[in-house]
Protein backbone atom coordinates (compact mmCIF):
# COMPACT_ATOMS: atom_id res chain seq x y z
CA UNK A 1 0.00 0.00 0.00
CA UNK A 2 1.15 3.63 -0.22
CA UNK A 3 1.76 5.78 3.10
CA UNK A 4 3.55 8.68 4.08
CA UNK A 5 6.79 7.75 5.36
CA UNK A 6 9.06 9.68 7.95
CA UNK A 7 12.54 9.90 6.88
CA UNK A 8 13.93 12.56 9.13
CA UNK A 9 13.69 15.94 9.53
CA UNK A 10 11.77 17.92 7.07
CA UNK A 11 11.27 14.29 5.08
CA UNK A 12 8.28 12.48 4.73
CA UNK A 13 8.13 10.35 1.18
CA UNK A 14 5.39 8.50 0.14
CA UNK A 15 6.74 4.98 -0.19
CA UNK A 16 5.33 1.34 -0.68
CA UNK A 17 4.70 -0.15 2.18
CA UNK A 18 3.55 -3.71 3.74
CA UNK A 19 -0.42 -3.84 3.61
CA UNK A 20 -1.40 -4.22 7.77
CA UNK A 21 -2.70 -7.43 8.70
CA UNK A 22 -4.62 -8.90 11.77
CA UNK A 23 -2.48 -9.74 14.72
CA UNK A 24 -4.02 -9.70 17.62
CA UNK A 25 -7.91 -10.76 17.85
CA UNK A 26 -8.97 -7.07 19.10
CA UNK A 27 -8.10 -5.75 15.87
CA UNK A 28 -9.48 -4.81 13.21
CA UNK A 29 -7.68 -3.33 9.78
CA UNK A 30 -9.51 -0.23 8.08
CA UNK A 31 -9.57 0.86 4.26
CA UNK A 32 -8.75 4.56 5.21
CA UNK A 33 -11.07 7.07 3.36
CA UNK A 34 -10.26 10.37 4.58
CA UNK A 35 -7.25 11.38 6.65
CA UNK A 36 -5.30 14.74 7.51
CA UNK A 37 -2.25 16.33 8.47
CA UNK A 38 -2.40 17.73 11.74
CA UNK A 39 -0.23 20.59 13.64
CA UNK A 40 1.05 18.15 15.88
CA UNK A 41 2.42 16.48 12.55
CA UNK A 42 4.63 19.28 12.11
CA UNK A 43 6.45 19.17 15.53
CA UNK A 44 7.34 15.88 14.02
CA UNK A 45 8.37 17.06 10.38
CA UNK A 46 10.51 19.55 12.25
CA UNK A 47 12.20 16.70 14.49
CA UNK A 48 10.96 18.42 18.10
CA UNK A 49 9.51 15.18 18.88
CA UNK A 50 12.12 12.62 20.11
CA UNK A 51 12.06 9.04 19.64
CA UNK A 52 10.93 9.11 16.00
CA UNK A 53 12.90 6.42 13.93
CA UNK A 54 12.97 6.76 9.65
CA UNK A 55 10.19 4.28 8.17
CA UNK A 56 7.63 5.29 10.95
CA UNK A 57 4.49 5.99 9.26
CA UNK A 58 2.89 9.69 9.80
CA UNK A 59 -0.70 10.42 11.17
CA UNK A 60 -3.16 10.04 13.72
CA UNK A 61 -6.65 11.85 11.77
CA UNK A 62 -8.06 9.41 9.95
CA UNK A 63 -11.09 7.31 9.26
CA UNK A 64 -12.45 4.93 6.91
CA UNK A 65 -14.59 1.49 5.88
CA UNK A 66 -13.95 -1.76 8.18
CA UNK A 67 -12.72 -4.61 5.85
CA UNK A 68 -11.66 -6.99 8.45
CA UNK A 69 -12.29 -7.73 12.29
CA UNK A 70 -10.32 -10.06 14.82
CA UNK A 71 -11.99 -12.62 16.70
CA UNK A 72 -13.07 -10.50 20.04
CA UNK A 73 -13.73 -7.20 17.94
CA UNK A 74 -16.93 -8.65 16.12
CA UNK A 75 -19.12 -7.91 19.27
CA UNK A 76 -18.77 -4.46 18.70
CA UNK A 77 -17.71 -3.97 14.90
CA UNK A 78 -18.22 -5.64 11.34
CA UNK A 79 -16.76 -5.36 8.11
CA UNK A 80 -18.45 -2.61 5.52
CA UNK A 81 -18.81 -0.33 9.45
CA UNK A 82 -17.99 3.22 8.91
CA UNK A 83 -15.68 4.49 11.64
CA UNK A 84 -13.90 7.28 12.80
CA UNK A 85 -10.16 5.94 14.45
CA UNK A 86 -9.36 8.34 17.55
CA UNK A 87 -5.87 9.27 17.61
CA UNK A 88 -5.69 7.57 21.16
CA UNK A 89 -5.22 3.96 20.90
CA UNK A 90 -7.63 2.20 24.06
CA UNK A 91 -8.29 -0.56 26.02
CA UNK A 92 -11.21 0.57 27.62
CA UNK A 93 -11.15 -2.06 30.72
CA UNK A 94 -7.57 -0.58 32.75
CA UNK A 95 -8.78 1.67 36.00
CA UNK A 96 -7.64 4.96 33.84
CA UNK A 97 -10.05 3.78 30.98
CA UNK A 98 -12.97 3.32 33.35
CA UNK A 99 -12.38 6.92 35.26
CA UNK A 100 -12.54 8.28 31.22
CA UNK A 101 -8.54 8.88 31.08
CA UNK A 102 -8.16 7.44 28.02
CA UNK A 103 -5.20 9.34 26.75
CA UNK A 104 -3.52 7.69 29.82
CA UNK A 105 -4.95 4.26 29.16
CA UNK A 106 -2.26 1.84 30.99
CA UNK A 107 -2.30 -1.31 28.37
CA UNK A 108 -2.11 0.41 25.05
CA UNK A 109 1.70 1.55 24.82
CA UNK A 110 3.59 -1.42 23.29
CA UNK A 111 6.64 0.48 24.65
CA UNK A 112 5.45 1.12 28.14
CA UNK A 113 8.94 0.62 29.76
CA UNK A 114 10.07 3.12 27.52
CA UNK A 115 7.48 5.51 28.49
CA UNK A 116 7.84 4.88 32.03
CA UNK A 117 11.40 6.25 31.30
CA UNK A 118 10.57 9.36 30.27
CA UNK A 119 7.45 10.26 31.84
CA UNK A 120 7.51 8.37 34.89
CA UNK A 121 4.59 6.53 34.03
CA UNK A 122 3.28 5.40 30.40
CA UNK A 123 0.34 7.26 29.20
CA UNK A 124 -1.39 5.83 25.94
CA UNK A 125 -0.30 4.55 22.98
CA UNK A 126 -0.90 6.81 19.63
CA UNK A 127 -1.35 6.33 16.00
CA UNK A 128 1.44 7.76 13.91
CA UNK A 129 3.69 9.52 16.82
CA UNK A 130 6.76 9.15 18.56
CA UNK A 131 8.14 5.65 20.01
CA UNK A 132 7.50 7.28 23.17
CA UNK A 133 3.79 6.15 22.35
CA UNK A 134 4.51 2.91 20.85
CA UNK A 135 5.37 3.33 17.81
CA UNK A 136 2.43 2.83 16.03
CA UNK A 137 1.63 3.18 12.57
CA UNK A 138 -0.68 6.05 11.48
CA UNK A 139 -3.52 6.65 8.91
CA UNK A 140 -2.24 8.66 6.67
CA UNK A 141 -2.17 5.46 4.23
CA UNK A 142 -4.34 3.19 2.02
CA UNK A 143 -4.55 1.10 5.44
CA UNK A 144 -4.76 0.69 9.13
CA UNK A 145 -4.55 -1.91 11.32
CA UNK A 146 -6.58 -0.52 14.70
CA UNK A 147 -5.48 -2.39 17.77
CA UNK A 148 -8.22 -2.50 20.82
CA UNK A 149 -10.69 -1.70 17.58
CA UNK A 150 -13.74 -2.94 19.75
CA UNK A 151 -12.94 0.30 21.84
CA UNK A 152 -10.89 2.32 19.55
CA UNK A 153 -13.42 3.51 17.19
CA UNK A 154 -16.33 6.12 16.48
CA UNK A 155 -18.78 4.54 14.79
CA UNK A 156 -20.25 7.13 11.98
CA UNK A 157 -24.13 8.04 11.42
CA UNK A 158 -25.30 7.66 7.68
CA UNK A 159 -25.91 10.71 7.56
CA UNK A 160 -22.62 12.27 8.10
CA UNK A 161 -20.10 13.23 5.61
CA UNK A 162 -16.40 12.21 6.18
CA UNK A 163 -15.71 16.50 6.37
CA UNK A 164 -17.82 16.34 8.76
CA UNK A 165 -16.83 13.32 11.19
CA UNK A 166 -13.10 13.03 10.58
CA UNK A 167 -12.39 15.57 13.01
CA UNK A 168 -13.93 13.83 15.78
CA UNK A 169 -10.90 11.93 15.82
CA UNK A 170 -8.74 14.49 16.90
CA UNK A 171 -9.08 18.90 16.43
CA UNK A 172 -12.44 18.93 17.64
CA UNK A 173 -12.77 16.85 20.83
CA UNK A 174 -9.40 18.83 21.46
CA UNK A 175 -10.62 22.00 21.30
CA UNK A 176 -13.78 20.95 23.34
CA UNK A 177 -12.00 19.42 26.22
CA UNK A 178 -9.35 22.59 26.27
CA UNK A 179 -12.88 24.75 26.46
CA UNK A 180 -14.64 22.02 29.41
CA UNK A 181 -11.68 22.66 31.49
CA UNK A 182 -12.50 26.16 31.72
CA UNK A 183 -15.25 25.98 33.88
CA UNK A 184 -16.69 28.69 31.47
CA UNK A 185 -19.40 30.59 33.48
CA UNK A 186 -21.75 33.11 31.68
CA UNK A 187 -19.64 36.17 32.70
CA UNK A 188 -16.43 35.00 31.54
CA UNK A 189 -13.70 36.36 29.14
CA UNK A 190 -11.93 33.41 27.40
CA UNK A 191 -8.58 34.21 25.96
CA UNK A 192 -7.60 31.54 23.33
CA UNK A 193 -4.06 31.51 21.65
CA UNK A 194 -3.60 30.15 18.63
CA UNK A 195 -6.11 29.82 15.23
CA UNK A 196 -5.27 26.88 13.90
CA UNK A 197 -7.80 24.61 13.44
CA UNK A 198 -7.62 23.11 17.41
CA UNK A 199 -7.44 26.80 18.27
CA UNK A 200 -10.91 27.60 15.69
CA UNK A 201 -12.12 24.26 17.67
CA UNK A 202 -11.56 25.85 21.03
CA UNK A 203 -13.13 29.04 19.96
CA UNK A 204 -16.46 27.43 18.55
CA UNK A 205 -16.37 25.11 21.53
CA UNK A 206 -16.45 28.36 24.07
CA UNK A 207 -18.80 29.70 22.32
CA UNK A 208 -21.30 26.75 22.76
CA UNK A 209 -20.26 26.73 26.54
CA UNK A 210 -21.66 30.00 26.72
CA UNK A 211 -18.99 32.42 27.35
CA UNK A 212 -19.86 36.38 27.53
CA UNK A 213 -16.59 37.04 25.07
CA UNK A 214 -14.05 34.97 23.17
CA UNK A 215 -10.72 36.39 22.30
CA UNK A 216 -8.59 34.89 19.41
CA UNK A 217 -4.59 35.70 19.23
CA UNK A 218 -2.79 34.98 16.07
CA UNK A 219 -0.81 37.03 13.24
CA UNK A 220 -1.99 34.96 10.21
CA UNK A 221 -4.95 36.83 8.61
CA UNK A 222 -6.85 34.09 7.52
CA UNK A 223 -6.90 32.53 10.90
CA UNK A 224 -8.13 35.34 12.42
CA UNK A 225 -10.87 35.84 9.67
CA UNK A 226 -12.17 32.61 10.56
CA UNK A 227 -11.71 33.30 14.14
CA UNK A 228 -14.17 36.08 14.27
CA UNK A 229 -16.39 34.26 11.63
CA UNK A 230 -16.86 31.73 14.66
CA UNK A 231 -17.91 34.91 16.88
CA UNK A 232 -14.20 35.79 18.55
CA UNK A 233 -13.04 39.29 19.03
CA UNK A 234 -9.33 39.10 17.58
CA UNK A 235 -6.14 40.31 18.11
CA UNK A 236 -3.50 40.40 16.21
CA UNK A 237 -0.24 39.82 18.25
CA UNK A 238 2.51 41.46 15.59
CA UNK A 239 0.03 44.88 15.26
CA UNK A 240 -1.32 45.19 18.79
CA UNK A 241 -0.07 44.45 22.02
CA UNK A 242 -2.17 41.54 22.80
CA UNK A 243 -1.38 42.89 27.09
CA UNK A 244 -3.27 46.10 26.26
CA UNK A 245 -5.70 44.89 24.43
CA UNK A 246 -6.85 41.85 27.34
CA UNK A 247 -7.12 44.43 29.70
CA UNK A 248 -8.88 46.97 27.62
CA UNK A 249 -11.44 44.06 26.84
CA UNK A 250 -11.79 43.01 30.45
CA UNK A 251 -11.64 46.73 32.12
CA UNK A 252 -8.17 45.86 33.18
CA UNK A 253 -8.98 42.65 35.17
CA UNK A 254 -7.69 40.14 32.49
CA UNK A 255 -9.44 37.11 31.26
CA UNK A 256 -10.72 34.76 33.56
CA UNK A 257 -9.84 31.94 31.91
CA UNK A 258 -6.95 30.73 29.11
CA UNK A 259 -6.37 28.06 26.15
CA UNK A 260 -2.83 27.50 25.07
CA UNK A 261 -3.63 25.66 21.61
CA UNK A 262 -0.07 26.74 19.99
CA UNK A 263 2.32 24.57 22.39
CA UNK A 264 5.84 24.24 21.74
CA UNK A 265 6.63 25.89 18.53
CA UNK A 266 5.24 29.18 19.51
CA UNK A 267 6.01 32.03 16.64
CA UNK A 268 9.53 33.76 16.77
CA UNK A 269 9.14 37.81 16.33
CA UNK A 270 11.23 40.67 17.42
CA UNK A 271 8.60 42.29 18.81
CA UNK A 272 8.05 39.22 21.68
CA UNK A 273 12.15 39.37 22.83
CA UNK A 274 11.68 36.17 24.76
CA UNK A 275 10.65 34.23 21.51
CA UNK A 276 14.10 35.02 19.90
CA UNK A 277 15.29 33.59 23.67
CA UNK A 278 13.72 30.42 23.43
CA UNK A 279 14.97 29.55 19.30
CA UNK A 280 18.47 30.71 20.44
CA UNK A 281 17.82 27.91 23.58
CA UNK A 282 16.79 25.49 21.11
CA UNK A 283 19.54 26.10 18.52
CA UNK A 284 21.84 25.42 21.72
CA UNK A 285 20.00 22.37 22.80
CA UNK A 286 19.06 24.42 25.96
CA UNK A 287 15.51 23.95 26.04
CA UNK A 288 13.39 22.15 23.55
CA UNK A 289 9.92 23.48 23.37
CA UNK A 290 9.23 27.57 22.99
CA UNK A 291 6.86 28.45 26.08
CA UNK A 292 6.02 32.29 25.07
CA UNK A 293 2.31 31.29 25.04
CA UNK A 294 2.19 30.14 28.29
CA UNK A 295 4.53 33.45 30.31
CA UNK A 296 2.07 35.99 28.40
CA UNK A 297 -0.87 33.73 29.48
CA UNK A 298 0.63 33.47 33.21
CA UNK A 299 0.83 37.27 33.44
CA UNK A 300 -2.43 38.56 31.99
CA UNK A 301 -4.77 35.81 33.30
CA UNK A 302 -7.22 37.09 35.93
CA UNK A 303 -6.17 36.00 39.83
CA UNK A 304 -7.76 33.21 40.68
CA UNK A 305 -8.37 32.05 36.65
CA UNK A 306 -7.72 28.86 34.52
CA UNK A 307 -5.32 27.84 32.25
CA UNK A 308 -6.28 25.37 29.75
CA UNK A 309 -3.42 23.65 27.70
CA UNK A 310 -3.96 21.60 24.64
CA UNK A 311 -1.20 22.92 22.81
CA UNK A 312 1.46 19.93 22.68
CA UNK A 313 4.67 20.46 24.53
CA UNK A 314 7.19 17.94 24.33
CA UNK A 315 10.15 18.27 26.82
CA UNK A 316 11.37 21.21 28.83
CA UNK A 317 10.95 24.49 28.54
CA UNK A 318 12.71 27.87 30.33
CA UNK A 319 11.60 31.00 32.39
CA UNK A 320 8.35 29.82 33.32
CA UNK A 321 7.03 32.34 36.15
CA UNK A 322 5.86 29.87 38.90
CA UNK A 323 6.06 32.33 41.30
CA UNK A 324 3.66 34.54 39.31
CA UNK A 325 0.94 32.07 38.73
CA UNK A 326 1.61 30.78 42.33
CA UNK A 327 0.61 34.03 43.85
CA UNK A 328 -2.46 34.68 41.76
CA UNK A 329 -3.55 31.27 42.40
CA UNK A 330 -3.79 30.13 38.88
CA UNK A 331 -5.51 26.67 38.40
CA UNK A 332 -3.76 24.43 35.27
CA UNK A 333 -5.54 21.65 33.53
CA UNK A 334 -3.96 20.16 30.37
CA UNK A 335 -3.06 16.94 28.43
CA UNK A 336 -3.90 14.86 25.36
CA UNK A 337 -7.47 14.64 24.59
CA UNK A 338 -9.84 11.81 26.57
CA UNK A 339 -11.68 11.38 22.98
CA UNK A 340 -14.01 8.84 23.43
CA UNK A 341 -15.00 10.91 26.68
CA UNK A 342 -16.61 13.44 24.53
CA UNK A 343 -17.62 12.19 21.12
CA UNK A 344 -21.46 10.81 21.78
CA UNK A 345 -22.19 14.34 22.93
CA UNK A 346 -20.20 16.00 19.63
CA UNK A 347 -22.15 13.78 17.06
CA UNK A 348 -25.40 14.87 18.47
CA UNK A 349 -23.61 18.75 18.32
CA UNK A 350 -22.99 17.62 14.62
CA UNK A 351 -26.32 16.40 13.79
CA UNK A 352 -28.07 18.68 15.41
CA UNK A 353 -26.33 21.56 13.18
CA UNK A 354 -24.60 23.19 16.59
CA UNK A 355 -21.54 22.67 14.71
CA UNK A 356 -19.84 21.85 11.38
CA UNK A 357 -15.85 20.68 11.77
CA UNK A 358 -16.05 20.66 8.27
CA UNK A 359 -15.60 24.95 7.92
CA UNK A 360 -11.93 24.42 8.85
CA UNK A 361 -11.09 22.47 5.46
CA UNK A 362 -8.92 24.70 2.87
CA UNK A 363 -7.30 22.36 0.98
CA UNK A 364 -7.85 18.40 -0.18
CA UNK A 365 -5.58 16.81 -2.19
CA UNK A 366 -4.52 13.00 -2.87
CA UNK A 367 -2.02 10.85 -0.44
CA UNK A 368 0.74 11.04 -3.14
CA UNK A 369 0.52 14.89 -2.66
CA UNK A 370 0.89 14.60 0.96
CA UNK A 371 4.72 15.49 0.78
CA UNK A 372 4.29 18.70 -0.86
CA UNK A 373 1.00 19.31 1.70
CA UNK A 374 3.24 19.17 4.42
CA UNK A 375 5.32 22.00 3.25
CA UNK A 376 2.02 24.20 1.97
CA UNK A 377 1.00 23.43 6.02
CA UNK A 378 3.49 24.59 7.28
CA UNK A 379 4.49 27.61 5.55
CA UNK A 380 0.67 28.64 5.21
CA UNK A 381 0.86 28.50 1.49
CA UNK A 382 -2.32 29.62 -0.32
CA UNK A 383 -4.12 30.48 2.48
CA UNK A 384 -4.05 27.05 3.95
CA UNK A 385 -5.62 26.34 7.56
CA UNK A 386 -6.27 22.56 7.14
CA UNK A 387 -5.23 19.83 4.41
CA UNK A 388 -7.50 16.48 4.21
CA UNK A 389 -6.07 13.66 1.89
CA UNK A 390 -8.16 11.16 0.19
CA UNK A 391 -5.93 7.88 -0.57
Amino acid sequence: MKALVWHGKQDIRCDKVSDPEIEDSRDAIIKVTSCAICGSDLHLFHNFIPAMMPGDIMGHEMMGEVVEVGADAKNKLKKGDRIVVPFTIICGQCDQCKRGNFSVCERSNRKKDLADKVFGHTTAGLFGYTHLTGGYPGGQAEYLRVPFADATHIKVPDSMTDEQALFLGDILPTGWQAAVHCDIEPEDTVAIWGCGPVGQMAIRSAVLLGAKQVVAIDCIPERLSMAAAGGAITINFETDSVVERLNELTGGKGPQKCIDAVGLEAHVTPSQPDTLMDRAKQAMMLESDRPHVLREMMYVCRPGGIISICGVYAGLVDKIPMGMAMNKGLTFRMGQTHVNRWTDGLVRRIEEGQIDPSFVITHTARLEDGPEMYKVFRDKQDSCIKVVLKP
